[in-house]
Formats: structure tokens, C-alpha cells, sequence
């Protein structure tokens, strides 16, 4: 796995080292101050990188919370933060689907341990506010980073260098510009580059709760018929929700008073962690999809939102958003003269085009079923999950692949051989 420090510089492939050795950094401009967009400016410049990141100051007041996997919490600690989230963050041991719906065909219940493949845990869940404020100090305390703390208003891709005029009156030019300014990315439209998008009837109630019980660092996500119900731990007896549910639905619970909001969660959560106490801060966020034709283009190179939205299931969103920017380090370093190239951008459409696609595709195709009354529907998913839940190799191979693309089915032959040898 690619790794660097604050001195270390990424290392080419052994034929080219000396060719390389003296060859200079670019410029890179990180467009948008999001999570994903931090970790960007942070892990480029720990590469080697000379970079400019343009966005307003870290939003501190995000209430929701985000469950990140192994891997993304390797990255959180090459980039020397995550002792620092890892104070205020649960680790995730087990995963648990429950089938809600109360429909004709229900699926068992599947639950995925981390011990089942060698793990003490699968990730961490925590809030994004504290991770938010923690890469931002690492910015702000970053030599090589460069923090205007103003959008980016208008973009010039048609030359040698990608060029932008910030709302502050100021420009600045990069050999690469990294779009991580969200789910409708000027940068992303600047580069031309085309999306396929679609808005379901659903919204996501996001809040935090307080339970008698202890969670025993255990995430359960319950499928209904309006989308998933996912308890995540907090440190403590504490607990993050995304209920999912028609729009009007979402604005009705959220009018609630406190009493009546925790009775509905403890009744959603079948009582599993005794009486709830709901906490302030309630969010609705309207779900939609959205995938671009590409991934890059003209000097941009599209990472989290900017490059995949899809609903919250799976703790997949900046997971996703996560190996985009250690993909992009890994191809900037082999073209860091410039990393803005066709070439350099090419490889990088390549590499992310199969995890983002399968990635969103499984996603969505998971809500659909939640959404179908059709029978063949729930027969698939009721299938699929029962296989799941009930074949043990096919379940380290899912989990496996859930946290690292490529190493379940690594895993797999690896054992067929084992197998052949003996």
C-alpha cells in the first residue's frame, strides 16, 4: 500500500528512480474544505506536493457522523490525525441487517463480524464534526499547504495549467486541480464533464441518541420499506441514526417533541437498546444518485461527492471519497512533474472507474429493492441475503470486500490454491 510522511516522498516504480529522482513537484489546487477535500490537500502535500486549497473554514457544527472503515482510518493515520478522532470516535466490531419491511417475503437476519476475518474491528464511527476540526488544524498546521479561505468562482481549463478566480478577487494556477467541492461541483461542470443523476422519494432523518443499554459496538441497520433505519455506535451509551423515509414523512418526525421522537426510534429499534433519549441537532437530507461519465478531465480530477453521491447505506460515502484521494496520490506521484496530463488523468478515470461503478451500482440497487412491492424484487434480496447469513466463506468474502476492494476475492485464491497444494 502507498504510504508517506511529512519528509518522505513517494517512491517510482524501481526502473524509474533514477530518472525521477530530480525531477519537482507540481502544483495542485484542492477545490472545497469537506472532509474528503482536507484529506486531499493533506495527503498531497505529505507526497511532495505543493498545494493550494481554496473553501470557506471546516463546517464544526455537522451533527451527523461518519462510520469509517480500516482502510480510510489507515489513511486518517499517514496523515498523522487519527490519534486525535480516535479520542472521540466507537469502533464498529459487528454489522447486523434486520428486514423491517413486514412484507410477503422477509429476509433473515445476517450479521458480520469482524473476528470472522481476522479483524479486531471493522472501522469507527464518529462525529464529523470532530473530524472535521481535526483535519483542519493538520491543514492550517501543514507547511506545504496553502489555505484561501474563499470559493472558487469561476475556472479557466483550456491551457497548460488549470486556473482559478477565487471569491476573494484572488487566481491561482496548478498543474491539477482537485474537484472535491460536492455533489454539484463547479469544477466538475467547469471540466465538462457529464453526469447521470436521479432523486428517489425518500429523505434521511440524521440525529444522535442516548440508550440504557450498552451497544456493545454493535451497527444494526434495519430494512424498511421506505429505506434503511442504521444505528451506529458512539462512545458511551450513545448512538448516531439515519432514518430513512419519504420526504414528508422525515419533516413530520423531525416536528416531533423529544418524548415522542425517542418512544418512535425505541419502537424502530424493536427495544434492542432499551429507553432512548434523542439529543438536539436534527437533519434532513434528501436522497439522490448521481455518477459522472468521468472521472476526469481537462486538469480536473473529480474525488468524494464530487465524484459519486448515492444513498446512506453500507457506510460507503467517504469510504469511496477516501481511496479516490489515495488512488489520485498513488498516479500523481508517478507524474509528479505534472500530474495534470492526459495521461496522468486517464489513469486515474481508470482506476477508480470500477470501485466507484460497482460501488454505487450495488448501492442503489439495494434501495430499489427496499422500495419494490414486487415480488421478484424481494425474492432476489431475500435470496441473496439468506445465502449471506448462512455461507460462511461467502460472507468473509463480502466483508472482505467491503473494506478493501480486490482483497476478498485475493483472499479466495488464495485458499482454492491452499486447497490444490494440499
Amino acid at each position: 500500500m502507498q504510504t508517506w510522511s511529512r519528509t518522505a516522498k513517494p517512491e517510482p516504480p524501481s526502473g524509474e528512480k533514477a530518472e525521477l529522482s530530480t525531477l519537482p513537484y507540481a502544483h495542485v489546487l484542492v477545490a472545497g474544505t469537506g472532509p474528503a477535500g482536507l484529506v486531499a490537500a493533506l495527503a498531497l502535500s505529505r507526497a511532495g506536493f505543493k498545494v493550494t486549497l481554496a473553501g470557506p473554514e471546516a463546517a464544526t457544527s455537522d451533527g451527523r457522523t461518519t462510520a469509517l472503515m480500516n482502510p480510510a482510518l489507515a489513511m486518517l493515520d499517514r496523515i498523522g490525525v487519527l490519534e486525535a478522532v480516535k479520542r472521540q470516535a466507537a469502533p464498529l466490531k459487528v454489522m447486523r441487517i434486520i428486514d423491517a419491511t413486514q412484507r410477503l417475503i422477509r429476509s433473515p437476519t445476517v450479521t458480520f463480524r469482524a473476528s470472522e476475518i481476522g479483524e479486531e474491528q471493522f472501522g469507527m464511527n464518529m462525529p464529523n464534526a470532530v473530524l472535521n476540526k481535526v483535519l483542519a488544524e493538520a491543514v492550517s498546521a501543514e507547511p506545504g499547504i496553502e489555505w484561501r479561505k474563499a470559493l472558487v468562482e469561476a475556472w479557466d481549463l483550456g491551457g497548460e495549467q488549470a486556473a482559478a478566480t477565487l471569491a476573494d478577487g484572488s487566481t491561482v494556477s496548478a498543474s491539477l486541480a482537485v474537484a472535491a467541492d460536492g455533489r454539484l461541483s463547479p469544477a466538475r461542470r467547469a471540466a465538462g464533464i457529464e453526469i447521470s443523476s436521479h432523486s428517489y422519494p425518500q429523505a434521511a432523518l440524521v440525529l444522535n441518541f442516548s440508550h440504557r443499554s450498552e451497544h456493545g459496538f454493535i451497527s444494526t441497520e434495519f430494512h424498511t420499506g421506505t429505506g434503511p433505519f442504521t444505528q451506529v455506535p458512539l462512545p458511551g451509551n450513545r448512538s448516531s441514526l439515519v432514518w430513512v423515509v419519504k420526504p414528508e414523512t422525515a419533516e413530520q418526525l423531525k416536528a416531533l417533541d423529544a418524548a415522542a421522537l425517542s418512544l418512535r426510534i425505541e419502537e424502530g429499534m424493536q427495544s434492542m437498546l432499551g429507553r432512548v433519549s434523542v439529543e438536539g441537532g436534527r437533519q434532513i437530507y434528501p436522497l439522490s444518485t448521481s455518477t459522472p461519465r468521468r472521472f476526469a478531465a481537462r486538469r480536473v480530477a473529480l474525488v468524494g461527492e464530487a465524484a459519486h453521491v448515492f444513498p446512506p447505506i453500507g457506510a460507503q460515502g467517504l469510504n469511496l471519497g477516501i481511496r479516490d484521494v489515495s488512488d489520485l496520490v498513488a498516479i500523481a506521484g508517478l507524474h509528479r512533474e505534472d500530474p495534470g496530463t492526459p495521461a496522468a488523468l486517464a489513469a486515474y478515470d481508470a482506476r477508480r472507474r470500477p470501485d466507484i461503478l460497482a460501488r454505487t451500482n450495488a448501492v442503489n440497487l439495494l434501495n430499489r429493492s427496499l422500495l419494490s412491492d414486487m415480488l421478484p424484487a424481494q425474492m432476489v434480496r431475500s435470496a441473496g441475503l439468506a445465502l449471506l447469513g448462512g455461507f460462511g466463506p461467502l460472507r468473509a468474502l463480502f466483508m472482505r470486500e467491503g473494506l478493501r476492494p480486490g482483497s476478498g476475492f485475493s483472499a479466495l485464491a488464495g485458499a482454492l490454491r491452499e486447497q490444490i497444494r494440499r
